[in-house]
């Protein structure tokens, strides 16, 4: 059959995501691509297993051609199943694991999903079984290969062990829809993000310049969630460039040390609180830490104390990236040689693949030392939000899309964070940051994580109420509390309530949900 000069020109000059593994294939080989407990994946492994996985949706018409779905916690067989999907050009919607089966039920429903790759102790729960088989998905289930599912349910390991390890022929678009994403619920529902194959494509292409990644063979932590957009960026990334990552569930502070030693890692990316329990932990004195170039921490502000004992103690280099799923970070970074210079939530300026703007509520773009929504454009933003075009529509206002989160940019340049625009608390005619109160509060010595809300107020409008975990062993009074504030404050922004809680509500990713801590004490904080 005949192809078309247009058709030849798509295929030659494609940009696709399952192009990613198979070029680094062909270019590494036996080089280790994934390092999964005992187990390792070496680059060509790794292609051979994807190729596999693809050509069985390709084949077998597993779901129809509709969007795999995925619920899954970090291992070599859930990679393997993405690459695999990528390479198929089928739709990818990775599915938050904590979730509960209503909301897991309504990502299946609302994404169409067809087939789903789940993790057979997922599956063996009765509540999320019958959310599949009601819906009459495909299960595929990720076990260890040894183990035998008492289901009929295929593996993904029974798939990646025969079959053609050649590169599928599968006709893809750049601008083909590689994935659909769901945001973490910081802001109540979540919504679909759309992304093509060439947005990904640009956002790791950026993360290989910001985080200076080469061919040499960095080693990589990936303790963070891959159906998280921040640790799936890392990973193509590090594909991309030859790179290895540590196949991690979970944190453990002693595990990621003693994992740091052993396989001489060089990139962590982290939380704030990650790094200060790997700080505090009594084996790190006798850790070999020397094999880390850089520590990359995002989701939170870090405080200055923290910095600075992580550059004195723990890594040479930090960087904050800025981004959200919709335009896949690092679409700014605050970068290693900026740290000592200046504290604060500084997502730095723009990376290679986005410009960077701050917008008025008019459209107008701001100067140097105005506050206004921090605005992005570039191949990185998303495609659009899964069949809400209204909410795409208001997201890309003014030619521009509007991350939701204000900020300005200082007199040298660099972006500073100020808020999300639902968390700036108007108390008595003054608008006031939450972030600022949160990072005065976290100075305090007792004080372990923190997030400020505004709750309704007859008097003030929005009463500024700081919800304050404490650090084991300590403790402390609201008045001590608010006396730490005073003269670090102006008066208007020290809190009018302290309320002590164990734990604050979050997503596994570690974003603290401010709209349950404001739907939790609505009732009670409605007062004079």
């Amino acid at each position: 059959m005949e192809i078309s000069l247009d058709a030849l020109q798509k295929r030659i000059r494609r940009i696709a995501l399952g192009d990613v593994m198979h070029r680094s294939a062909r270019r590494f080989g036996e080089r280790t691509a994934l390092i999964d407990g005992d187990t390792r994946a070496s680059y060509r492994e790794l292609d051979e297993a994807a190729n596999r996985f693809a050509h069985y949706l390709l084949g077998q018409g597993a779901g129809e051609g509709g969007p795999v779905g995925m619920l899954c916690s970090n291992s070599i067989e859930m990679i393997s199943a993405i690459l695999g999907i990528h390479k198929a050009g089928r739709v990818w919607v990775p599915i938050n694991t904590a979730l509960a089966p209503e909301a897991i039920g309504y990502i299946l429903d609302h994404a169409e999903v067809r087939s789903l790759v789940i993790d057979a102790a997922f599956y063996a729960r009765p509540e999320l079984r019958e959310l599949v088989e009601s819906r009459g998905i495909v299960p595929i289930l990720v076990c260890p290969a040894d183990k035998v599912p008492a289901s009929a349910a295929l593996t993904v390991n029974q798939l990646i062990a025969s079959g053609p390890v050649t590169l599928p022929e599968v006709e893809i678009d750049s601008d083909q829809l590689a994935l659909i994403m769901y945001t973490s619920g910081t802001t109540g529902k979540q919504k679909g993000v759309m992304h093509s194959h060439a947005s990904v494509y640009a956002a790791l292409t950026s993360s290989a310049i910001a985080w200076h990644s080469s061919t040499t063979g960095d080693v990589w932590s990936g303790m963070l969630p891959l159906f998280h957009i921040g640790q799936y960026t890392v990973m193509m990334t590090l594909l991309a460039v030859g790179g290895t990552m540590l196949v991690q569930r979970g944190f453990d502070p002693g595990a990621m040390l003693e994992a740091i030693e052993r396989h001489k890692v060089t990139v962590i990316a982290a939380l704030p609180m990650m790094y200060a329990a790997m700080l505090s932990h009594p084996d790190k004195p006798r850790r070999d830490l020397s094999s880390l170039r850089l520590c990359i921490y995002a989701m939170a502000p870090m405080s200055k104390a923290l910095v600075l004992k992580m550059l004195d103690e723990f890594c040479p280099n930090l960087m904050q990236p800025g981004g959200q799923t919709e335009v896949i970070a690092p679409a700014t970074v605050f970068e290693a040689h900026e740290q000592r210079k200046r504290f604060g939530a500084y997502w730095g300026v723009a990376t290679t693949a986005n410009e960077v703007a701050v917008m008025g509520d008019d459209g107008r773009l701001l100067e140097r030392g105005e506050v206004g929504e921090i605005v992005f454009r570039g191949p990185s933003v998303m495609l659009g939000y899964y069949k809400d075009p209204e909410a795409t529509a208001a997201a890309w206002r003014h030619g521009w899309h509007h991350s939701g989160d204000l900020g300005m940019f200082d007199q040298d340049g660099q972006l500073l964070f100020m808020d999300r625009l639902k968390d700036m608390i108007k108390s008595g005619g003054e608008n006031v940051p939450s972030i600022k109160v949160e990072e005065v509060l976290l100075r305090h010595p007792a004080v372990f994580n923190v997030a400020v809300v505004g709750l309704p107020h007859d008097r003030w409008g929005e009463a500024i109420t700081a919800f304050i975990v404490l650090r084991p062993g300590t403790a402390a009074t609201p008045d001590d509390v608010i006396a730490h504030c005073q003269g670090q404050l102006g008066g208007f922004e020290v809190p009018k309530d302290i309320v002590f809680v164990p734990a604050l509500p979050m997503t596994p990713t570690g974003k603290i949900q401010k709209f349950e801590l404001r739907r939790a004490n609505l009732a009670y904080y409605e007062k004079g």
